[in-house]
């Protein structure tokens, strides 16, 4: 049910108060890790992206803006096994994965938050990089800019893959085997299914990576960090709205999108209308949009084009989150991501986010 008026005043103040004491803490934490940098963002972050040049779209607040990603990667996670190599089940078949490999390519945003999560992402070698204006995205850091391109992951180039040497390849499962194939022949190669959830998914690169126990655990951690942050946040007491927009359609996140396992692993509650499969919803169904608060992601400009644009309509303007000023809009690298770090990231939106309005 949504929350009463009174309970949304307290629960406002309680936010802001706890947010001024972790922004102290974030500040003395940021004071330390300059003695000791360990993760993807080796130096400050200043690339455009849509949520993070800005603190308001549409009259929407943005999430993220302050995100620190210079420990978003953990140190290097102990191997499974020290030499030799052992077989790896995946998607495409069996492949002789050598033990700790030093040189990784990387054929997916998936698998470079995998490496990234158990600590291997400077043994990144080449990556398939994106369309827009990062080649890889802001929630990894600054650091994964300096990875050298292989190609689009539509059609990674094989020639530069075998220039790199890698000692091992992981991705996702591409559209023929003719490609498995031609990168089996380069390296041994990892392919993981897309159907199977993101912790499955993130435990097979770690198979892959020699990382099986670390993953575990990283997953476990993880684990508890939901259940945590969903207790300190009440988070069951509210339900939380995700929306995507691309050029020319508004896509409820329905329980089985990233960001709906996300939310529930926290113990957010979702709008009846989002409780099952994701979907697209006309303009004139905006109901089905409703929640106490609603996250709103852009599918790159087009996408934010068209969501502003919704935003700013009077259907949506009558939305009681939209007048309640408890409309946000996330980095949708993060919450329309897969893998264990964007989980992560996503966490600490929720942490800053659930209880909280827009005050700009």
């Amino acid at each position: 049910m949504p929350v009463s008026v009174l309970d949304r005043t307290r629960n406002h103040v309680e936010f802001r108060l706890s947010r001024s004491r972790r922004s102290r803490a974030a500040a003395l934490c940021a004071v330390a890790a300059l003695a000791l940098v360990a993760g993807c963002g080796g130096k400050e972050d200043n690339a455009s992206s849509i949520v993070r040049t800005t603190t308001n779209i549409a009259g929407a607040g943005v999430v993220g803006v302050e995100r620190d990603t210079t420990t978003a990667c953990p140190l290097p996670s102990t191997p499974d096994q020290a030499s030799g190599t052992r077989a790896v089940t995946h998607a495409a078949g069996v492949s002789q994965v050598p033990a700790d490999p030093q040189r990784i390519v990387v054929l997916s945003t998936a698998a470079l938050d995998a490496v990234c999560g158990v600590g291997l992402w400077e043994r990144v070698v080449g990556a398939v990089a994106l369309d827009g204006p990062r080649a890889q995205p802001q929630y990894l850091g600054y650091g994964v800019l300096e990875i050298p391109g292989i190609g689009s992951g539509a059609q990674p180039d094989l020639a530069k893959i075998a220039e790199l040497r890698p000692d091992v390849i992981i991705g996702e499962m591409p559209s023929s085997a003719s490609s498995f194939d031609g990168l089996q022949q380069i390296a041994p190669t990892v392919l993981v299914g897309t159907d199977k959830g993101w912790q499955a998914e993130f435990l097979s690169y770690a198979a892959g990576l020699d990382r099986s126990t670390a993953a575990e655990k990283a997953l476990a951690d993880y684990r508890a960090e939901a259940e945590t942050t969903g207790i300190e946040i009440a988070a069951a007491q509210s339900q939380a709205s995700v929306v995507r927009f691309t050029a020319g359609a508004i896509q409820i996140q329905g329980s089985n999108s990233f960001a709906g396992q996300v939310l529930a692993d926290a113990g957010v509650q979702r709008p009846t209308a989002q409780r099952g499969t994701s979907a697209d919803v006309p303009p004139a169904d905006l109901e089905r949009v409703e929640g106490d608060i609603i996250y709103v992601l852009f599918d790159g400009a087009a996408g934010k084009t068209f969501g502003e644009k919704t935003l700013r309509s009077d259907d949506f303007k009558e939305l009681g989150a939209s007048k309640d000023k408890r409309v946000f809009a996330a980095e949708d690298s993060v919450w329309h991501g897969n893998g264990l770090t964007a989980a992560r990231a996503m966490l600490t939106d929720l942490r800053n986010t659930l209880n909280g309005y827009v005050t700009d």
